[in-house]
C-alpha cells in the first residue's frame, strides 16, 4: 500500500497555477503574458477609447509610473492610435480583450527609445527618470473601450 501511495503521488500532475504562462509577441516586438484572463470577448480597435490601470517598471523592478500611485487614483485613458503613448503600450493593449491583465515586456525601440526621460539640468550630468535604451515593463489591466462620441 506504502508503494502504490508513493507512485501515485510522483504520476500525478503539476498544479495549473505553477505552470509558467504562455508568453506571446506581437507582430512589433512587445512579449506578454496573460496574468488573468477577462471574460469580455470585446476587443478595441484603433480609434477606440481604452481605459488601463497600469504599473510600469524599470527592468531592476523599480517602479517609475502607475495610475494608483500615491497622489494618483485615475485611470489612464487615450484614443488607440492616436499615439498619446509609448508605442510598445499601444501594441499590447490593441492585443488584449476588456478584464484582460497582462504582464509585457517593451523593448527600447517601442518605449523611449535613445533619449529615454531625462531632465537637463544647467552644469550638472543630465538626471534620468528612465535611461536611454532602457527595456520596460508593464502590468497593464484593459479597464474598459469605448466608441468615441461623434
Amino acid at each position: 500500500l506504502a508503494s502504490a501511495v508513493a507512485t501515485t503521488a510522483f504520476t500525478t500532475t503539476p498544479n495549473i497555477a505553477n505552470a509558467a504562462p504562455e508568453i506571446f509577441t506581437t507582430d512589433k516586438g512587445v512579449k506578454y503574458a496573460i496574468t488573468k484572463k477577462g471574460s469580455s470577448g470585446q476587443q478595441p480597435k484603433p480609434g477606440d477609447i481604452i481605459v488601463i490601470d497600469y504599473t510600469g517598471y524599470l527592468s531592476n523592478g523599480q517602479i517609475f509610473d502607475a495610475t494608483h500611485a500615491i497622489g494618483k487614483n485615475n485611470n489612464l485613458v487615450f484614443k488607440l492610435g492616436d499615439r498619446a503613448v509609448i508605442p510598445g503600450l499601444e501594441d499590447v493593449v490593441s492585443s488584449m480583450y476588456v478584464g484582460d491583465t497582462v504582464q509585457a515586456i517593451i523593448p527600447p525601440g517601442l518605449g523611449y527609445g535613445k533619449r529615454g526621460v531625462c531632465i537637463e539640468q544647467e552644469g550638472k550630468e543630465e538626471e534620468c527618470l528612465i535611461k536611454p535604451d532602457s527595456t520596460l515593463v508593464y502590468d497593464v489591466l484593459l479597464k474598459k473601450v469605448s466608441i468615441p462620441p461623434p
